[in-house]
């Protein structure tokens, strides 16, 4: 009998070490994992580094196969590889590895914690982009404004030459005329002003861009996939208006949509400010023992 009881509490005791006990922190611990996999998986697969994540997927198989075959000489070359791999990786996946922390970095939290500065247009600077688009469009004359956002794009405003103007449809017509020392780049616009012209921005290196498509494109594209810039384009060629965001390029675009873009900004702006200056009175009415009307 007690042999029999004693049985009973070494299986009690084997059940413990082969099924412990789970908690409400070990499965927010899975979730965050399986969740972190998977935003990176996503995050991959919508850059140029999905066919490199394949490649390295592939030599992860083969390491695998090599160990369980114990092909020694096969699994040795691999632990050497594999000691240098997370270096190679950061190297490798640099340009998307920034993009994405430009991105967190960006994002509305972190806007609102670290309280960046709001670049946004006010209605007489998308009046006079809008006018000045509309016009180098009907004489074909090529043009490459970016809007600044939050993103700071003081290092691309560095490569050109400053200006610091107030802003107005004349000047920027007169910046891109053909053969005049400020024509080619592009211009910055920052709070409201021209900030520098002849700037040089990144040329994007996605393939799937269309090949009729010239440099000033595919630039206009390259610093969408790097901040958050509205970036304006007018075609030589064709005269037609194109704008790149975020990485995505809206062709043959027309006078409202460009004041959508810039005009519903500054709206939207102006609703937050409202809102704020209302919150405010709120308060304040009720500190001075009155309610403040809305």
């Amino acid at each position: 009998m007690d042999s029999f009881l004693s049985g009973i509490e070494g299986i009690d005791d084997l059940s413990q070490i082969l099924l412990p006990t789970i908690q409400l922190t070990d499965i927010l611990d899975i979730v965050a994992v399986a969740a972190l996999i998977y935003l990176v998986l996503i995050w991959i697969r919508k850059t140029r580094g999905w066919m490199l994540f394949r490649g390295i997927a592939i030599v992860l198989g083969a390491w695998i196969v090599a160990m369980i075959l114990n092909l020694n000489m096969v699994e040795l070359v691999f632990n050497k590889l594999f000691n240098i791999g997370i270096l190679a990786i950061i190297v490798i996946f640099q340009p998307e590895l920034r993009r994405a922390l430009e991105r967190l970095g960006t994002s509305r939290v972190f806007n609102n914690l670290f309280g960046y500065k709001d670049n946004t247009v006010n209605k007489k600077t998308a009046d006079a982009l809008t006018e000045a688009m509309v016009n180098m469009a009907s004489t074909k004359t090529g043009a490459l404004i970016a809007v600044e956002q939050k993103v700071a794009l003081g290092e691309y405003e560095q490569t050109g030459i400053p200006i610091d103007a107030e802003i107005s449809s004349g000047l920027l017509i007169n910046i891109f005329v053909k053969n005049t020392p400020l024509h080619d780049g592009a211009v910055i616009i920052r709070q409201n002003r021209v900030l520098a012209a002849t700037c040089y921005l990144p040329l994007s290196e996605n393939n799937d861009i269309s090949k009729d498509l010239g440099t000033r494109h595919r630039a206009a594209l390259g610093l969408s996939e790097v901040s958050d810039a509205k970036v304006f384009i007018v075609s030589e060629e064709t005269g037609a208006m194109s704008m790149a965001y975020q990485g995505e390029l809206y062709r043959d675009i027309t006078k409202d949509f460009i004041r959508r873009q810039l005009i519903g900004d500054a709206n939207q702006q102006t609703q937050k400010s409202g809102s704020l200056v209302k919150r405010i009175r709120r308060h304040s009415g009720k500190q001075d023992g009155k309610e403040a009307n809305p």
